[in-house]
């Protein structure tokens, strides 16, 4: 949080705040479904996999359209929309004794899809240098809230539950909005929209860029294993004859021991330009520990060890893409990268529960897990083209261009100053974006062309 001046670090803790209660309520019913569903009307092993990935489906669909009316509405008047949506949503779930109600209910929570109106308004109201900053924090928030969320959606579940945990979801919504109402900045700028959302007349070519559409394939298979994953995580504890309420004494270690195993794999990755092969051995760990799930089942040691080191790649993998994409995004396009990137991650969440249902329902546990052990080593075959990224860093600058002649000329001045490999100066923006090797580029000869 240092060098955050007072309104960004208000956005910081507010808006992860924000996003942290709604994924809270979100991921709360993946730990515990699979058990406290079976006393809804309808309930089969491939409902629990259709509700615990519906709001996937509405999520991806509606990602882009939010960040698209932010921009002409404002972003707080769709966040809290979006968190209204949300609310009705757990509150339709809340009081349906159907499987199918519920999942309903669930396609409603994802609904309210704000995430990309959220990173919007977090940059909106930050300085260019430090907006990585407050996006860190926004995503340590998500992280931490899935941590939380399967120790407390076991722990809860017993006293109050399946339905009182989406009341008690809608209650965090509520809450949301008051947080957004009264600490949330008022955003007095707008960040230029090619870093905060997707221009959807670039998707098209964005999908064309081999390495960009493999780490969107990436995100869609890793959410797609972890949903498949929570439909028969919570049984096959139960078969081990842990009670809902002593889930937590698997997944709160196994959780925390990961975060510190994965970081050696960051500093290896970053340190000697290997961030493709810790990727790749990433995904190769993954498999593995998906195979030994399975074959350790019976044992709770045995499955402690296999969970420690599916959550290791899972939480090295699910930190490392999203900053792989900022540095694969051509100059200008982060924004439309990375709310592809964001669809993908909540199809596969959708397919990761109607794949984990059927798969269980016909096949048993071996259909889940050797379905999701296939689908990983196809992403490392996959990934095999991938390269490893240059370290560049990148640049969001003010730009008086007054129109294509002026901004063009501002263009080729640029690419001509040490270090700059990319540069593009949108007119309408009033921006330039530029990609640079920061040990060999001035930033002042920069503004000095952009401010003439």
């Amino acid at each position: 949080m240092s060098g955050l001046n007072s309104i960004e670090k208000r956005a910081a803790i507010s808006l992860a705040l924000v996003f942290g209660l709604r994924m809270l309520g979100l991921f709360m019913i993946m730990p515990v479904f699979a058990i406290f569903g079976q006393d809804l009307e309808g309930y089969s092993p491939l409902w629990v996999g259709i509700a615990i990935g519906a709001y996937g489906l509405t999520q991806a669909c509606l990602q882009i359209p939010f960040g698209m009316l932010s921009d002409r509405y404002g972003r707080k008047l769709i966040i809290l929309i979006g968190l209204v949506i949300f609310c009705i949503g757990s509150l339709v779930a809340a009081y349906s004794d159907s499987v199918l109600g519920v999942t309903i209910g669930r396609a409603i929570q994802g609904m309210g899809a704000i995430a990309s109106t959220i990173l919007a308004l977090a940059a909106d109201v930050t300085r260019d240098d430090q907006r990585p900053k407050v996006m860190a924090v926004i995503g340590m928030c998500i992280g931490l809230s899935f941590a939380v969320s399967l120790i407390v959606g076991p722990l809860l579940v017993e006293s109050i539950g399946l339905s009182g945990l989406f009341k008690l979801t809608s209650g965090l919504s509520l809450l949301g909005m008051l947080v957004v109402l009264f600490i949330v900045p008022n955003a007095v700028t707008k960040a230029p929209k090619g870093d905060t959302r997707a221009a959807p007349e670039l998707i098209k070519d964005m999908l064309k860029d081999g390495q960009l559409l493999r780490l969107d394939v990436g995100i869609f298979v890793l959410h797609l294993v972890l949903t498949s994953v929570f439909v028969v995580l919570p049984l096959m504890l139960l078969e081990l004859d842990f009670v809902s309420h002593d889930h937590w004494q698997l997944y709160f270690p196994t959780l925390m021991l990961s975060f510190f195993l994965m970081v050696p794999l960051i500093i290896i990755g970053a340190k000697r330009e290997s961030m493709k092969q810790m990727y790749r051995l990433s995904l190769l760990m993954l498999a593995g520990a998906l195979v030994l799930i399975y074959l350790l089942q019976h044992s709770f040691i045995g499955l402690f060890v296999a969970v420690v080191l599916f959550f290791t790649a899972f939480n090295y993998l699910e930190a490392s893409l999203p900053s792989l994409i900022a540095k694969f995004a051509p100059s200008g396009q982060k924004g439309t990268a990375m709310g592809i990137y964001s669809s993908s991650q909540f199809f596969g969440a959708f397919w990761g529960g109607i794949l984990g249902g059927v798969c269980y329902e016909y096949f048993g546990l071996i259909g889940v897990f050797a379905s999701s052990t296939i689908l990983v080593l196809g992403w490392w075959v996959y990934s095999a083209g991938m390269v490893n990224p240059r370290v560049l860093k990148t640049y969001t600058l003010d730009a008086n261009a007054a129109d294509q002649e002026s901004a063009q000329s501002m263009v080729d001045k640029l690419l001509e100053l040490s270090g700059v490999e990319e540069a593009v100066v949108i007119v309408d923006d009033k921006a330039a974006y530029l990609k640079v090797d920061a040990k060999r580029f001035n930033l002042a000869n920069a503004r000095d062309i952009l401010h003439a």
